[in-house]
């Protein structure tokens, strides 16, 4: 999706900050995808200004890779990318190989639930983005808890469908911002350790 007025063609994702800035990649659209809106991501980013330089991400139920190439382009350290679409991470493996970010990054084809319950890295940030048809978010928020892949002081990101309940999040888990654009409802939650 892309701002008010024009449509940002079908398959084509734009890194809109930072050092990759205005680069326009290509992704197969598929079943359910639906990269992070340009103004989504403007704002998203505009809250982690302040905590994105040298942070560890992970990016679950990547998709296109929308929000950790942006992680990436804006100063990240490393973002891992996971998601159960062989096509998908295939893509944006080729997106990293030819913005010269592979030692930056790991792909995952696997489930964003058999990651994190192998995965033994904290992160900074996590990026939360599941099907809306799912009830996900909140499933996945447990288990970032029950396996501690949160470092101190970390952020979170979920993403859920306007007419989701927001998911359910562990007690130490604090609303840090939220927003709803259209359809979609935007959160941050901080990791009060």
């Amino acid at each position: 999706m892309a701002t008010a007025g024009k449509r940002r063609p079908q398959g084509q994702l734009r890194i809109i900050g930072g050092a990759w800035r205005g680069r326009k990649l290509q992704f197969a659209p598929g079943d359910g995808l639906r990269p992070t809106s340009d103004r989504t991501r403007e704002t998203l980013f505009n809250w982690l200004a302040p905590h994105i330089h040298d942070a560890h991400c992970v990016d679950l139920f990547a998709g296109s890779g929308a929000l950790g190439l942006e992680a990436l382009s804006r100063g990240a350290a490393h973002c891992d990318f996971v998601d159960t679409a062989q096509p998908a991470i295939t893509q944006i493996a080729k997106h990293l190989q030819t913005l010269s970010a592979a030692d930056r990054s790991t792909c995952h084809a696997q489930s964003a639930h058999a990651f994190l319950q192998e995965a033994r890295r904290p992160y900074d940030i996590v990026f939360v983005d599941p099907p809306f048809t799912d009830e996900l978010a909140t499933e996945t928020c447990a288990l970032l808890h029950r396996f501690n892949h949160l470092a101190p002081g970390a952020l979170v990101y979920v993403e859920t469908g306007a007419a989701q309940p927001a998911p359910e999040v562990p007690g130490n888990w604090r609303l840090h911002r939220e927003k709803r654009a259209g359809g979609v409802y935007v959160r941050l939650y901080a990791f009060d350790d």
